[in-house]
């Protein structure tokens, strides 16, 4: 079945071989199981069937009705890229707690909180514009057709040198940053850190291309590499490099990985994704796509400024061994959150593929993600104490109330994410950037109130209390977005804003 086939499987590809709802429900249940006994012959009336004799105990047979869901959910573009990346993010996460596990070993606080801080502040950076045209690739990437390595190959460049300017303006004003960043001064040191910067930069939007490309079961495969990579040179480095080798460890890999992962696409499946998508229709122009970033990316950088501005901001005020115990909880919080992220980017991209399916994928899909997330909240919440104290056990005694803040703060979030990933598929830019701009604010500004009574614990708070409220603002329009059948072609036409 080719790609482009996928995309008409509908509710029957969720209900088995077996006639189930009436198409077009989005009911994810499985083939009914029936009265008769599969001979055909209808039992009397006020008797109960007998067995058959290969009939197979009720826990078997759960089982193998999950099994049989999962796989007809992996027949679907939707599922299998949102599934590949929720794998992807729980890769991340398993090989991220021992990469900074065997760090926390081998390297003092000192040099732990250092690494995080230049970590984080090279992301900042690097994610500045990259961040921005994750939502305009996930949209435009299925529909470019010829024009798919242009858009690429632009968005590369344009992520890469405003993040590159932006980081010479951080150096520039180093000694504003606090000690923490001091390490950064000289010309080596600065060097360095802008080529980061640059690499990082297309290494962020290598996952979301090959999203849009409907390959993302290839993001934990690098995933995967990148991150055996990174902890082989990071246990090397503590001997040869002990001051800087978490940041040149976290690097040099990134770098490594971008040769193989870029001739895979510009030499194999983007020339396959034009030769599949060239229907003969126009591909989206330059203004089209500078009209949907124009709208989107404000809010995408009030994203940004939660994700990455705060912690650079907390390292300024506080010092380095404090920094790493916030950073340990806060690396473990955001990958809670970005599995909320994963299924809303999958919506996206099918979004624009079948712009008349976006309210059933959007059920479907918040479904999928409370299933998935609610389990891992819930755990993280109980287990917050004992996963840090992996670390040691001052990581756990400053660090659990921020991780189970922040893991709660997902639920929320979840109801949040599908709903942009709604308005980003219907071109709906205006409320998309309102909204997002909206909870930056919320966030920023309660951390800041919040941070001279509570400490590192204000991100915790400040992310729960903006992200309830902005959940309870937009409820009302998610329920209608929900419920919408076909989206007329006016709510999402090209381009609208």
């Amino acid at each position: 079945m080719s790609e482009l086939d996928e995309r008409t499987i509908g509710d029957t590809a969720f209900t088995g071989a077996v006639p189930g709802p009436a198409a077009g429900s989005d009911s994810d249940t499985g083939p009914g199981t029936g009265s008769g006994t599969g001979s055909g012959v209808r039992p009397e009336p006020g008797t109960r069937p007998e067995p058959g004799p290969d009939a197979a105990p009720a826990p078997v047979g759960r089982v193998r009705g999950l099994w049989r869901k999962l796989l007809l959910d992996l027949r679907n573009p939707l599922f299998r890229n949102g599934y590949a990346l929720m794998a992807n993010t729980a890769i991340t996460a398993v090989l991220g707690m021992g990469y900074w596990w065997l760090a926390a070993q081998l390297y003092d606080p000192a040099d732990f909180g250092r690494g995080q801080a230049l970590i984080t502040a090279m992301r900042l950076f690097a994610s500045l514009t990259a961040l921005g045209f994750v939502g305009a690739l996930a949209k435009f990437i299925p529909l470019a057709g010829r024009r798919t390595p242009e858009l690429i190959v632009r968005a590369y460049a344009i992520a890469g040198a405003t993040g590159v300017t932006a980081a010479v303006g951080f150096l520039v004003t180093l000694p504003w940053w606090g000690p923490t960043y001091a390490s950064l001064g000289g010309f080596g040191p600065g060097l360095f850190f802008l080529a980061s910067v640059l690499v990082w930069s297309v290494f962020t939007l290598q996952d979301v291309t090959l999203a849009g490309l409907r390959k993302a079961t290839w993001v934990p495969v690098n995933s995967i590499g990148y991150g055996l990579v990174k902890m082989a040179m990071l246990i090397g480095l503590a001997y040869t490099l002990p001051d800087d080798g978490i940041f040149v460890s976290w690097i040099i890999p990134a770098a490594m990985a971008l040769i193989p992962i870029n001739i895979f696409l510009f030499g194999k499946v983007i020339p396959r994704h034009v030769r599949k998508t060239d229907s003969g229709a126009p591909p989206p122009r330059l203004p089209e796509i500078g009209r949907f970033l124009a709208g989107d990316y404000p809010g995408t950088l009030s994203i940004l400024a939660i994700v990455y501005l705060i912690p650079v901001l907390i390292a300024a005020q506080v010092d380095e061994v404090t920094f790493g115990y916030f950073s340990m909880a806060h690396t473990l919080g955001c990958l809670i959150e970005l599995l909320a992220m994963n299924m809303a980017t999958s919506l996206t991209v099918e979004g624009s593929f079948d712009r008349d399916a976006i309210a059933a994928n959007s059920r479907r899909a918040l479904r999928r993600a409370f299933m998935i997330i609610v389990p891992i909240v819930v755990m993280t919440i109980l287990a917050g104490p004992f996963i840090l104290r992996v670390f040691g056990s001052d990581f756990a005694e400053r660090g659990t109330l921020l991780l189970q803040l922040m893991a709660l703060a997902v639920l929320p979030r979840v109801l949040i994410e599908i709903y942009l990933s709604g308005l980003r598929a219907r071109g709906q830019a205006r409320r998309l950037a309102l909204v997002q701009v909206g909870l930056a604010v919320l966030v920023l500004a309660s951390t800041l109130l919040l941070f001279p009574h509570l400490g590192v614990n204000a991100v915790g708070y400040a992310l729960l209390l903006s992200e309830l409220l902005l959940a309870a603002l937009i409820f009302n329009d998610l329920r209608k977005m929900l419920k919408y059948g076909k989206t007329s072609q006016s709510t999402i036409a090209r381009g609208s804003l």
